[in-house]
């Protein structure tokens, strides 16, 4: 099945109804029939951003639970480390290098992101990422 890697913002957006993109993420979800992957560590980032609000965290975990497939990223330490030093001037955060290396490992090259730093970021083998947010 398609697959498609989810950075934290548009997860941080569909809980925080106050966000600017709170909509788009409703959207984006409503009209989504890919599996959704991501990282621990963007698990860890999106759940830092909520941090106002208890019930947003366990909303967002038990949303997690049912419809994303989260990936421990520890099997892909080694190649965060480079993709931090490859990209150390955007910086590259933990983050992103976890979902580039998950990427890779998987063959998935649709991302759900804000940032436009997915614009930037490659695979080893040159592909480039395309967002469908």
């Amino acid at each position: 099945m398609p697959s498609i890697l989810l950075d934290a913002g548009p997860a941080i957006a569909l809980f925080d109804r106050s966000d600017r993109h709170h909509k788009r993420a409703l959207d984006f979800l409503k009209r989504n029939n890919k599996e959704l992957h991501t990282t621990l560590p963007i698990l860890g980032e999106i759940l830092a951003n909520l941090d106002f609000s208890v019930d947003a965290q366990i909303a967002v975990l038990k949303w997690i639970i049912d419809t994303v497939e989260v990936h421990e990223s520890t099997e892909d330490l080694l190649r965060i480390a480079e993709l931090m030093v490859k990209y150390r001037d955007m910086p590259a955060d933990f983050g992103d290098a976890s979902l580039v290396a998950l990427a890779e490992r998987k063959g998935i090259s649709d991302v759900a992101t804000i940032d436009k730093d997915f614009d930037v970021y490659s695979t080893k083998d040159k592909k480039r990422f395309r967002n469908v947010f």
